[in-house]
């Protein structure tokens, strides 16, 4: 149990320094010339690809997935490929520090959908709602700067809609491979990103424009999706959701250092309670899961040869 732990932390962490770097090759590629809409396509279609073809090339074993795990990353890649798309048009309006701020709210809204999964907040979760709101209002309402509110909606429905796919991936991941929820979920993604791109937009930059923050971008995104999902299974998605805070570092400090982008001091204090407010998930009680009454919203997704108290809490 202790080497499945480690291991999960060690995933986990990995995903978070991969995704830290997203914003800032996703804010790079729309100041060089890429919309947001081709910049989702790009990355999510270029990534899909890749790993479905080193898979039938290496490791086809893993493209085996029972129907239901099947249903459930098509629901939980549509719902990530739609919280893609507002998550690229906000990073058009907000700087990629910023960005990434507001995005780490998701493991708040990961204890909302535990909520609707028949597993309510313990009161230090609500304190660290509230703790968490002050820290948005701090980090968002700064006197020298107006305040993108579109782009600030925009960014938390994205969050909103990541921490939604979360719980239901975890669902089928008691049964399968990393892997094999990473890619089937990048396929369900692209289902819904590149026809945007193709209905919305079709715009395509100039010639000249450099490629290189796309190529960033659609490896990181590869790599985050599969250590995301193995982080998940090994120890949860409210514990995977905590070591997503590194994030915050690797994004603050590439912008500072790639976009010139920087926070004042107002906006430090509110990274510092964002922070306080993220961290005391470790004090966390388990929860523990419902055994009588009405099912929960994602008890749907089970092997049939499993029993029903087989998933226990998310933890």
């Amino acid at each position: 149990m202790k080497k499945k732990q480690s291991a999960g932390i060690v995933a986990a962490f990995s995903s978070a320094l991969f995704l830290g770097l997203a914003p800032v090759f996703g804010k790079l590629a729309i100041n060089q010339g890429f919309s947001p809409f081709a910049v989702v396509a790009l990355r999510t279609g270029f990534a899909a690809t890749i790993l479905l073809l080193v898979m039938l090339l290496f490791y086809r074993e893993y493209l085996y997935i029972f129907p239901v795990g099947l249903i459930g990353c098509v629901l939980a890649g549509a719902i990530n490929g739609v919280g893609s798309l507002f998550y690229y048009l906000a990073l058009q309006r907000l700087d990629a520090s910023l960005g990434q701020l507001l995005y780490s709210l998701y493991p708040f809204f990961v204890a909302l959908w535990l909520v609707l999964d028949k597993q309510p907040p313990s009161q230090l979760t609500i304190f660290r709602i509230s703790l968490a709101t002050i820290a948005v209002l701090l980090l968002t309402n700064v006197p020298s700067r107006p305040m993108d509110t579109v782009g600030v909606i925009m960014m938390v429905v994205a969050a909103l809609l990541y921490a939604m796919h979360l719980p239901i991936n975890q669902r089928v991941l008691f049964e399968v491979p990393a892997p094999t929820v990473a890619l089937y979920t990048l396929l369900s993604m692209s289902a819904v990103v590149i026809p945007a791109y193709l209905i919305f937009d079709r715009t395509w930059p100039a010639g000249n424009t450099p490629w290189a923050p796309i190529i960033g971008l659609t490896s990181v995104t590869m790599f985050s999706r599969v250590a995301l999902f193995l982080g998940v299974k090994k120890i949860g998605g409210m514990q995977t959701a905590l070591l997503g805070l590194a994030e915050l570092l690797i994004a603050i400090f590439f912008s500072n250092l790639w976009l010139g982008e920087s926070l004042s001091l107002l906006q430090w204090l509110g990274v510092f309670g964002l922070g306080v407010s993220l961290t005391l998930v470790m004090y966390e009680k388990p929860i523990q899961p419902v055994t009588t009454g009405k099912a929960g919203w994602l008890s749907w997704i089970r092997p049939p040869t499993l029993p029903k108290d087989t998933f226990g809490p998310y933890e």
